[in-house]
């Protein structure tokens, strides 16, 4: 793995797909070089996003200090700009004093915003982004994604099928600049001053990677997603309903609300929730390889494995 020679330690980044072990394996790793987790996961950072977002324990945030976990209301705009800002200048404060950051999650656009920089996207078209919206009204969200996989296939395959803001605003900057966003990229990125990574990504055969995904939402459920999710639905169903709320129109909480809304039975909405997160899984997994350089290990499967991956990683991790 390159990395950047720099008067500030590196920084160890564990990505890797939903449900793949990430979180564990970078607590043990932090508890043994006395670091601190920097989390980029874009559901984490919400209070209120508890058994959805796989957010860790209480007593784990007591034990091993956690960024961007539990710090915005519901409705607070957080982007991936802001995140890459403002964990560059964690890290630094964590650096200044004494300790050492470990970077860990899978929101891909987190990832890449805080290891190789945004290039310099233009500012939105109202007039522009005023039609696409009617287009995507009028015709839906097929027909457009066709446009973009025809003029963008790299972008297009990170984006989520049922989400639309990205899609709108990934055609949005081809028709104002005649780039695609994939292009701009690779013309504009930067690295973030003066911090290097070392990216550890973790690899696991997609069979198990699914069962394991398949079994944490029955786990999910029954720990109380359900209920987490209802009370959620009656507090801000009028925002919901005009789509206002990007943070819970994510997979584990949208299928919920349509079993709420009756377009489907609770047991739909759970095999939809194992189905959306497998296909955001492979989403991330198409992401990591096309997006960022990273040197995959393969995941843990037990406590003995785990431990013996944290200690291999915290042996190798570079002091400068």
């Amino acid at each position: 793995m390159d990395v950047t020679k720099t008067e500030q330690p590196p920084v160890m980044v564990i990505l890797g797909p939903t449900a793949s072990g990430k979180s564990a394996l970078a607590v043990a790793v932090a508890k043994k070089i006395g670091g601190e987790i920097i989390s980029a996961d874009s559901r984490q950072i919400y209070r209120e996003l508890d058994i959805g977002a796989a957010k860790p324990s209480l007593e784990l945030l007591e034990e091993v200090k956690h960024h961007f976990v539990n710090e915005k209301n519901i409705g607070e705009p957080f982007t991936a700009g802001d995140f890459a800002t403002e964990a560059v200048e964690r890290i630094l404060d964590i650096h200044r004093r004494g300790k050492r950051a470990v970077v860990a999650g899978g929101s891909t656009l987190y990832l890449e915003g805080l290891i190789e920089g945004f290039a310099d996207l233009p500012p939105a078209n109202p007039a522009i982004r005023e039609r696409l919206l009617e287009e995507l009204e009028r015709d839906g969200k097929e027909r457009l994604y066709a446009r973009l996989l025809e003029r963008d296939p790299a972008q297009a395959t990170t984006l989520d099928p049922t989400k639309s803001q990205r899609l709108i605003r990934s055609l949005e900057i081809i028709e104002i600049t005649g780039l695609s966003v994939t292009e701009l990229q690779a013309r504009g990125k930067q690295r973030q001053g003066e911090i290097s990574f070392v990216v550890t990504g973790l690899a696991i055969p997609r069979t198990l990677l699914y069962e394991r995904i398949n079994r944490r939402t029955d786990e999910m459920i029954k720990t109380g997603l359900c209920g987490e999710a209802e009370q959620l639905y009656h507090k801000y169903q009028a925002l919901l309903a005009g789509r206002k709320l990007s943070a819970l129109q994510s997979v584990g909480y949208q299928e919920l609300f349509q079993y709420f809304d009756g377009k489907v039975t609770s047991h739909e909405a759970i095999l939809l929730i194992k189905q959306h997160t497998r296909n955001y899984a492979k989403r991330q997994i198409t992401f990591f390889n096309n997006r960022l350089k990273v040197n995959w290990v393969d995941a843990s499967l037990d406590n003995d494995e785990l431990e013996a991956l944290a200690d291999r990683l915290a042996h190798d991790y570079p002091e400068k």
